[in-house]
């Protein structure tokens, strides 16, 4: 247990960034499903929206430090690559 009271203090803050953590994990892991789901049906309009919002939830999680700038990167890669390809089939 900790002895100092700022101790208790850290331990209350790492519970918060904790949450806000997993809930920003969380959020990206579901804007990737939707544009996974986008790929397969194949709609322009709503890929290309989903898309867009998968990249605005990295960029914020990345300046946030709550996920790496680069892996940020990469995801947006990847993803974009695969929602043009599909596009222009």
């Amino acid at each position: 247990m900790p002895i100092k009271r700022a101790a208790y203090k850290a331990i209350r803050a790492d519970k918060k960034k904790h949450l806000r953590n997993i809930s920003t994990k969380t959020t990206i892991k579901t804007l990737t499903k939707k544009v996974e789901t986008n790929l397969k049906s194949k709609k322009k309009t709503d890929l290309e929206q989903s898309l867009k919002n998968l990249i605005s939830a990295l960029d914020k999680a990345a300046q946030k430090g709550i996920i790496h700038k680069k892996t940020a990167s990469r995801t947006k890669s990847r993803m974009s690559k695969r929602v043009w390809q599909a596009i222009k089939k």
